[in-house]
């Protein structure tokens, strides 16, 4: 009790009566300790009681019932229902656009939302794969991501189509005492580009190139500078169910490669092709 007394944190209603009952044990009179503290003698009663009844506990405040709520269950309910629901008129709901449909304030609503963990405004994707043999192959992309071949190299490629090619209309003006570089907001549209990149596991060096089109021809030219930019080393590449990585002229050049130095295999999330990948 000495510790609370002298603690800087102590709440000082606990300090005051802690310095009660500390008074009392030193055998002082109510009407002393009441004079000393510049309390009532009823306070000093009270909690001399207490502790006598209770012990340290009895010097806590005792939990008390608060205010009655203002809205009962099944308005409560009607909120929790509404927000699980999807509107009709939009994406989803607002805090204000659901509160206006159930006729109560936007704090009201605010509260209820956050004391049932509910976030509709929030939107989380997920992916569902009809692929029956998806976990099969999940499991060995995931191996060679984490325990690649001795000695080889693990590359995952993707493209990015349609990347705008924009340029200013006026040139840059450049940095300045307070002042931060900046350019006009008109632009200048020069088309679409394609971006094929290869990320390095190991590493995360990527290897990219820009195209004008995603075509098969250009991911096969891709593939070519890859395998010249390792001579030396077995590649396992990575790649999605794309058109372009599986049709008949990527398995040509799969075949090619596999019996040629550096021997390529291509993890694909499609069906084992007849020049006999690394199917993923």
């Amino acid at each position: 009790m000495n510790s609370w007394v002298q603690a800087p944190s102590t709440a000082q209603a606990l300090v005051l009566r802690s310095q009660i009952v500390l008074a009392a044990a030193a055998g002082r009179a109510n009407q002393q300790i009441a004079a000393d503290l510049k309390v009532p003698q009823v306070t000093v009663g009270k909690w001399r009681r207490s502790f006598a009844a209770l012990g340290l506990d009895g010097l806590c405040d005792a939990p008390r019932s608060g205010r009655p709520p203002k809205h009962d269950a099944a308005v409560w309910q009607k909120v929790q229902t509404l927000a699980c629901q999807r509107p009709e008129s939009q994406g989803r709901w607002t805090v204000r656009t659901l509160a206006r449909k159930v006729g109560l304030p936007h704090s009201t609503v605010h509260a209820i939302l956050n004391a049932s963990k509910l976030q509709p405004h929030r939107i989380r994707t997920f992916t569902f794969s009809p692929d029956p043999e998806f976990e099969p192959k999940l499991l060995d992309i995931v191996g060679l991501y984490l325990n690649p071949p001795e000695n080889a190299l693990v590359l995952c490629i993707d493209e990015k189509p349609g990347i705008q090619a924009l340029d200013r209309t006026q040139p840059l003006l450049p940095l300045r005492a307070k002042k931060p570089q900046s350019w006009t907001n008109e632009y200048v549209r020069h088309g679409t580009q394609t971006m094929i990149a290869a990320l390095e596991i190991a590493t995360g060096k990527v290897v990219a190139h820009v195209r004008n089109r995603r075509t098969s021809v250009n991911f096969l030219r891709f593939m070519n500078n890859v395998v010249r930019a390792y001579p030396d080393r077995i590649l396992h590449v990575v790649v999605d169910n794309l058109n372009i990585h599986k049709n008949l002229a990527a398995r040509r050049w799969l075949g090619r490669n596999l019996r040629a130095e550096p021997r390529v295999e291509i993890a694909l999330p499609g069906g084992r092709g007849a020049a006999g990948p690394r199917q993923c």
